[in-house]
């Protein structure tokens, strides 16, 4: 892979059976874990489990009584 110019950032181009194997797509977003003689090692963030995962944290409970109106939430 070849590190380009972008801006003032340097960018580098992934091939496709990569894109592939890792199920990336336009938006994802990489993690470099590490980095080894010249290699990086890369993870997927997973930001929806995060999200998930963090809200889990937080140990909020809702009123029993409570549901969810989706018209009401989207109301402008």
């Amino acid at each position: 892979m070849q590190v380009s110019k972008w801006g003032d950032s340097l960018a580098v181009r992934l091939p496709k059976a990569l894109v592939e194997k890792m199920g990336l797509s336009a938006g994802d977003e990489l993690n470099i874990v590490d980095v080894a003689e010249r290699t990086l090692i890369v993870a997927k963030e997973d930001r929806r489990n995060a999200a998930i995962e963090r809200l889990a944290s937080r140990n909020w409970t809702l009123p029993s009584d409570y549901k969810f109106d989706r018209d009401e939430a989207n109301e402008r």
